[in-house]
């Protein structure tokens, strides 16, 4: 059988993509491909269910948390530069910073802010207006957020350390997030379809979010996240300047960009995170039988992302959608992407055949944006989650219930506490029990964050 061209590949990848958006009723979505210097691009259903425009590869989307990676190598530019000290405390260049604990507030670093590790509330957003002083403001906030866990002491996701890290940068160089973002990286890179303010995109072909429910596709909004959350995850873009970016991140264009060894500093690993993933600077790193891939999702109100990248093979896929199911398609596609061209997919976490006592689980978890009961039923373990609204302001709703409302997820163990779906061992959710100094279990790990045990 004739070897397949990269060409080929792409239009098999785009066939089974097209039947997967279809199948769960995402309205749009974008998909790019880039293979040892070629790109591969394509646009599929429409912008937004009220008001549809045909999706193109130039189809803005808003990319959510991707935008850490940004603000990871904004933060290694200005390293470069001699302006910033990763492990510096934060007090130094802000001495009016406070957080409700004392020790943390002397102890923070940028550093703690970029691998996830302060252990104060992460999942705070709030409308802090549109105003220069949007992000300052939000970290003023900041006094007010429990610290969860000790400063440094586990890996947690973290959305407010991101405006944290930003104000720094805004302190030290005396210009603002986002005209930083424009002069180290998207000017530089020569992305010229990456915004971040939405004056910016409102002239361009952009796709709105969408909740798939039982009462239809609905348009979700708002559709701006404000200002202070550009650092977390404000980027706006589409799927060919995200491969752009990808390629300078394995070391390919962007000359003078970031040097070799700051690439290396954000793709090493330096601690557990969740699942399959340990954790770099800003960047998730895993690993496939072939070496070493990196990548960030993203998830706005209503809109789905995914950049993930495999160095030692010149490989990077991003997908974009605008549906909050599109976790789904990211999570599928992205694997089935890699074993098209790489003859891999993502690996198994194979289920072991002993499974603990699983009453020491059973119990209601809470975080800021959700709570999962953990429930036993059959000798098996199940998960039922449910979103508790707080974004992207303090006072949203949680959105519309899905299409098919899911019953409770069978879980199995891989690993002593490590959880993953069942029945979809490659590439589906994965989370970890946490125990405290004794012994017992005090915390789930799902979603990347940690939820509190209660009861």
């Amino acid at each position: 059988m004739a070897t397949l061209t990269h060409s080929e590949k792409f239009s098999q990848l785009c066939e089974a993509f097209e039947h997967a958006r279809a199948k769960l009723r995402i309205p749009g979505a974008s998909l790019g491909v880039l293979m040892q210097g070629e790109y591969f691009t394509a646009g599929f259903g429409v912008t937004n269910a009220e008001h549809p425009l045909p999706v193109t590869s130039d189809t803005l989307f808003q990319v959510g948390s991707i935008t850490k990676t940004f603000v990871g190598s904004l933060a290694m530019r200005l390293v470069e530069k001699g302006l910033l000290d990763l492990d510096a405390p934060i007090v130094h260049t802000l001495p009016s910073f406070a957080l409700a604990d004392a020790a943390a507030t002397q102890g923070a670093t940028v550093r703690h802010c970029l691998n996830h590790t302060g252990g104060w509330l992460g999942d705070w957003f709030n409308d802090c207006g549109e105003g220069d002083d949007a992000i300052a403001r939000i970290v003023g906030q900041m006094a007010q957020l429990e610290q969860l866990t000790p400063l440094g002491e586990k890996w947690s996701y973290n959305n407010v350390g991101f405006a944290l890290a930003a104000r720094v940068f805004e302190q030290i160089t005396g210009k603002t997030f986002e005209q930083l973002l424009q002069d180290e990286i998207f000017t530089p890179l020569n992305l010229r379809h990456t915004f971040i303010f939405p004056n910016d995109v409102m002239t361009q072909r952009f796709a709105a979010g969408h909740h798939v429910t039982p009462d239809g596709v609905l348009v979700a909004r708002p559709w701006q996240l404000g200002r202070a959350s550009h650092p977390p995850g404000g980027i706006i873009s589409t799927v060919g300047d995200l491969l752009i970016y990808a390629q300078t991140h394995m070391g390919v264009g962007g000359a003078g960009f970031l040097s070799p060894a700051s690439l290396r500093h954000m793709q090493t690993p330096t601690l557990e995170a969740t699942g399959l993933y340990q954790m770099g600077l800003t960047w998730w790193v895993g690993q496939v039988a072939s070496g070493a891939f990196v990548e960030h999702g993203g998830a706005t109100n209503g809109q789905i992302a995914l950049l993930r990248l495999v160095p030692s093979h010149g490989f990077a896929v991003a997908i974009l959608t605008n549906a909050g199911v599109g976790r789904a398609l990211t999570a599928e596609l992205g694997h089935l992407a890699m074993q098209i061209f790489l003859g891999e997919g993502m690996p198994d976490s194979l289920l072991t055949p002993a499974q603990p006592a699983l009453v020491e689980y059973c119990g209601h978890y809470v975080a800021r944006l959700n709570e999962v009961d953990v429930s036993e039923k059959d000798g098996k373990l199940w998960l039922t989650v449910r979103a508790l609204g707080r974004f992207p302001r303090p006072d949203s709703p949680p959105p519309p219930p899905p299409l098919d409302v899911s019953p409770p997820l069978e879980v199995g163990f891989y690993a002593p506490d490590r959880l993953v779906d069942a029945n979809a061992i490659a590439f589906g959710p994965r989370g970890e029990f946490v125990r405290d100094a004794a012994g017992a279990v005090v915390w789930l790990r799902w979603g990347g964050r940690l939820l509190h045990r209660v009861k």
